[in-house]
């Protein structure tokens, strides 16, 4: 597999979009926020259904732009929708490639990635190729989670053998599943010398985020591309995944359930002329 191509292992089922739907500037890129002011121009890298991307425009106000671009054209359909349905201006989206950048050079203000370094083959290069489109002075973002970080209670049967299964199928789709933890070697290797090293996390605990999250990984683990790609790939069988299925609701149903999600985060500043 080229270094600069991998497969996105999630897919883009909805039980994968509705979280994707879930996340904002708030929950996601708050990290991010402090930069962000009137007038600049943003970029957001695998901007999926554009739901981070519309708080961004939002922060740049009308005076600033923000550019979203992803390699599924059905999921930008869904990202147009969000920026119509919040009446923002200015916004567009692209179908694009982070290897392949039709920009030039100094374009923008702000280069954001969230939950995309972990699924490409070449995450420094991905970096590069981010900072060379940023203005001397300006930010390259990127927020990632970290697999191996996850941590939850009760220790329900199944959801460990969840863990080892993913880490294994994204792994052998090119990807590194245990992103956030390098996000700040891949960043001084590519180049990067002025960073802010940081770390936040999702917690999933109250009845109806467990309920939520529970059931969006219990559907994504025997529905998606995911599932798929783990049964074909021979890292499980059909019924394996039922089984870890079955974990993720009984952990759902725990009035005790705790779940949380370890993010790596890093704000480069481009380097000035």
């Amino acid at each position: 597999m080229p270094r600069d191509a991998a497969v996105y292992t999630h897919g883009h089922h909805d039980s994968v979009l509705r979280s994707h739907r879930w996340r904002t500037a708030r929950n996601s890129a708050a990290y991010l926020l402090p930069e962000l002011h009137a007038g600049q121009r943003v970029l957001d890298v695998g901007c999926g259904p554009g739901t981070i991307t519309a708080d961004l425009a939002a922060a740049v106000g009308p005076q600033g732009r923000v550019t979203g671009i992803d390699p599924s054209a059905d999921v930008l359909a869904q990202a147009r929708t969000t920026a119509a349905e919040r009446e923002l201006q200015n916004v567009e989206f692209a179908v694009g490639d982070v290897f392949a950048l039709e920009c030039p050079d100094d374009s923008f203000d702000v280069v954001h990635a969230h939950q995309v370094l972990q699924h490409v083959g070449d995450p420094v290069g991905a970096l590069r190729a981010m900072r060379r489109v940023c203005r001397p002075g300006g930010v390259v973002a990127a927020r990632d989670s970290d697999y191996s970080a996850m941590t939850w209670y009760p220790q329900v049967p199944w959801l460990k053998e969840w863990l080892e299964l993913y880490r294994r199928v994204a792994r052998a789709n090119g990807g590194e599943p245990d992103a956030g933890r390098r996000l700040h070697s891949w960043a001084r290797e590519a180049g990067f010398e002025e960073m802010t090293v940081t770390a936040s996390a999702w917690c999933f605990s109250g009845a109806d985020e467990r309920t939520w999250w529970s059931e969006m990984w219990s559907e994504r683990t025997v529905s998606s591309g995911y599932a798929r790609r783990a049964v074909a790939g021979g890292h499980a069988s059909e019924e394996d995944l039922r089984r870890i299925a079955d974990a993720w609701r009984t952990w759902g149903g725990h009035d005790d359930g705790w779940f949380a999600v370890l993010h790596g985060e890093v704000l480069c500043r481009a380097p000035s002329a």
